[in-house]
């Protein structure tokens, strides 16, 4: 397993404060599994919450536009323990004719390192059709004016 102390495995990782949105994430005793650290499906629940706030800060989480998730996918790096406060960062990696990639970055307070990075792909479908439809030129501009504006937006 990688060290996320090691300079090297930093340098290859943007800080969380890089990201448009930060969502703040404490970790439940619950999400555990039997070897005492947290479940890896956990990840995911906690990307979907920091993916969902990402869309509703750029208002496109709504009846109007539907997204469905095409891939998800993490690298673990560390294990994470109860106690812990996880900071997500999100951040649109890519935006296609109809999809989304946005990256992830896990930063563990406790640990006081990247514990996991990962990534899902989004696909824009039209709500009556449930076929892709592309991104509106107002919506592209939405996601770019998020994106270039140099503020970080921590949700707790």
């Amino acid at each position: 397993m990688p060290n996320a102390t090691d300079p090297q495995n930093l340098a290859s990782h943007p800080s969380v404060s890089d990201y448009p949105i930060v969502f703040k994430q404490i970790v439940a005793w619950g999400d555990m599994d039997a070897l005492n650290h947290l479940n890896n499906v956990v990840y995911y629940r906690y990307a979907e919450s920091a993916r969902i706030a990402y869309l509703e800060a750029i208002n496109l989480f709504n009846e109007d536009i539907q997204v469905v998730l095409a891939h998800s996918s993490c690298q673990y790096m560390l294990p994470v323990v109860f106690p812990d406060t996880l900071s997500i960062g999100v951040r649109c990696k890519h935006l296609g004719a109809s999809s989304m990639v946005t990256s992830y970055v896990f930063y563990s307070h406790y640990q006081q390192a990247i514990v996991a990075t990962g990534e899902a792909v989004m696909v824009r479908l039209d709500a009556k059709t449930q076929q892709k439809v592309s991104w509106s030129e107002q919506e592209r501009q939405q996601i770019s004016n998020f994106e270039t504006s140099g503020q970080s937006v921590t949700i707790e």
